[in-house]
């Protein structure tokens, strides 16, 4: 039997669910309202920590991941994520280092937004991920 066999939904049910992993304020709040609208239930954590307990309860179907984290760099937490939770789709977002995008590519992201990014390459990579 397969290992991950619990993450699937049943035909009626369809995983609108999606974890914003990211510390500034402002940016999460931004976040949280765009992926609102689209009808996305949007959960926040600020720290790796703090998605690892998240994702110990549940399971959401898109994680928005920041790479400047207080506790470490999304990048290196993206190879853990992507070991443990194949299924998920990740966004990775940075505004430092936008050469990031082939590592993070290379290492599992299943899209890549630099900061600042527009609202619709925002909604254009959910909504490619989520259909």
């Amino acid at each position: 039997m397969p290992a991950n066999t619990n993450h699937t939904a049943s035909a009626s049910t369809v995983n609108r669910n999606v974890l914003l992993i990211e510390d500034e304020g402002e940016m999460c709040l931004l976040l949280n309202l765009i992926l609102d609208q689209e009808g996305l239930s949007v959960e926040h954590v600020k720290t790796i920590a703090a998605a690892e307990a998240y994702l110990d309860q549940r399971l959401p179907a898109l994680i928005v991941l920041d790479n400047r984290l207080p506790d470490g760099f999304g990048l290196d937490y993206l190879v853990q994520l992507k070991t443990k939770y194949p299924w998920i789709k990740v966004i990775l977002i940075t505004g430092v280092d936008a050469a990031a995008a082939d590592v993070a590519l290379e290492l599992g992201a299943d899209a890549f937004l630099s900061k600042p990014f527009t609202k619709a390459k925002l909604l254009a990579s959910v909504n490619m991920l989520m259909s």
